[in-house]
């Protein structure tokens, strides 16, 4: 490359990290002529209140700021940059916005930011030719945004037509009540949710709460209540046989009954809600779900909710999916325990496994490694990928330090169990531990989704 294109190209890399820096310091009044251009240009947006043209003006700047951000740092746009635009949507549905009017906005926008790059690119060539390599990026940035809002206003619009019909609350009030809907219209929603009165339908109870930080919103007194509408649409969304999930929000809570469809199992549907889970926290809206054991028909929705409601103790303070239908019975008992049936290990055992946690947990996953190999040492050392030998000294270790044998199943047993209470502790980190523990060997989410997913 000759000296003559390297001078050209770091002008033009200069000049574009002048025109970006020169709209960043004037962002806010970037944001006011973008503003006064859609109120001019959409007679839907002129058409609205104070308040709504400051909930606008907000979503510009943010807008503006998450662009420049991705342009300044040369990289493509990611969700996590536009964490603010769900809830936005929302609001602009809600306020009767058309979509055709709310995505114009973005074009208004993204023509108000594309001609102050021209206008501060000046008439130099370098100038120019920084303008340049801002087009695609600034198309990309726009298609995205656009896009993904788009999609979440349709969600909203689709949820807010289902609440508008009175029929669902009153369903799900009916069959948490234990009552069965027979006739009229609240027959016709539940059909119409896959919930047939009269069939064993499987189906799950999902109860969901904000949890941890919630960003907040621009309007309204109940910062929390467009978070938990905004994921109610999200969890509507998610079933298994083909129909429209229930789900409602019931006061500070959303409740959904999804039915679980042919060769759809429930593992499956709750790795869909931690799919959902996962999407609305990299939104900023984090939740925390309970989830129920599969229920054979509407009788047993009260029962089902009440697991629901008792498995949210699993869930660390800031969010994450427990569900049943993902652990085991031992594993459930093990994280019930209470202060007495840790108080029965021997505090040798107690001693040696606080031991190991500090030094890196390797004699626990012994213990595990052998119980899942049958008891077999050398397919444990497999496991483990160790020598034998190295295995045999862990379970001399062990023995030494608890008095129990691992070749007892009567001492197996009671380690495991130690292992599992020593776990299930009321902190994050134990509930990750027995998540990863219980997840050695079986090819699938277990109890670590009571914390964050792999």
């Amino acid at each position: 490359m000759s000296t003559g294109s390297s001078t050209v190209e770091a002008a033009v890399r200069a000049e574009r990290t002048r025109i970006l820096s020169e709209l960043l310091s004037d962002l806010p009044a970037l944001a006011d002529v973008a503003v006064a251009t859609m109120r001019e240009e959409i007679p839907a947006y002129e058409a609205q209140g104070p308040a709504f043209h400051a909930d606008v003006r907000d979503q510009v700047v943010k807008h503006y700021r998450a662009k420049l951000g991705v342009l300044l740092e040369d990289r493509t746009v990611t969700l996590e940059d536009i964490t603010f635009t769900r809830r936005a949507a929302m609001r602009r549905a809600r306020a009767g916005v058309a979509l055709a009017d709310y995505i114009n906005a973005f074009r208004v926008g993204q023509q108000v930011f594309w001609e102050a790059v021209v206008e501060r690119a000046g008439h130099a060539y370098a100038g120019r030719e920084a303008a340049l390599t801002l087009a695609a990026p600034l198309m990309r940035y726009c298609d995205f945004a656009s896009t993904h809002a788009a999609n979440a206003y349709m969600e909203f619009q689709q949820y807010a037509a289902a609440e508008a019909v009175r029929e669902s609350r009153d369903l799900l009030e009916t069959l948490l009540a234990g009552a069965v809907p027979t006739r009229g219209r609240e027959l016709a929603a539940a059909q119409a949710h896959g919930l047939a009165p009269d069939a064993r339908t499987p189906l799950l109870v999902v109860i969901a709460v904000l949890a941890g930080p919630t960003a907040p919103v621009a309007t309204g007194p109940d910062q929390g209540a467009d978070a938990r509408h905004a994921a109610c649409a999200a969890i509507a969304r998610t079933g298994g046989n083909g129909t429209r999930t229930l789900s409602v929000v019931r006061q500070s809570e959303i409740v959904a009954i999804p039915v679980l469809g042919p060769g759809v199992d429930a593992e499956e549907l709750c790795d869909r809600f931690q799919g959902v889970r996962e999407s609305l926290a990299a939104e900023g809206v984090r939740l925390a779900m309970g989830i129920s054991t599969v229920a054979a028909g509407t009788a047993q929705i009260p029962q089902a909710y009440q697991e629901a409601r008792a498995v949210l103790d699993f869930v660390p303070e800031d969010g994450g999916v427990a569900a049943l239908p993902r652990i085991t019975p031992f594993q459930y008992l093990a994280l019930k325990a209470d202060d007495t049936a840790r108080h029965l290990v021997d505090r040798r055992i107690t001693a040696l496994l606080s031991e190991d946690r500090a030094r890196g947990g390797v004699l626990t996953a012994t213990i595990r490694a052998f119980a899942g190999a049958d008891l077999n040492l050398r397919a444990a050392a497999e496991r483990l990928q160790i020598h034998p030998n190295t295995a045999q000294y862990r379970l001399r270790r062990i023995q030494e330090r608890t008095g129990r044998s691992l070749r007892s199943i009567n001492d197996l047993l009671e380690l495991l169990v130690a292992i599992a209470l020593h776990d299930a502790l009321p902190t994050n980190a134990g509930r990750e531990r027995l998540g990863a523990a219980t997840n050695e060997g079986r090819g699938r989410a277990d109890v670590r989704s009571l914390h964050e997913p792999r």
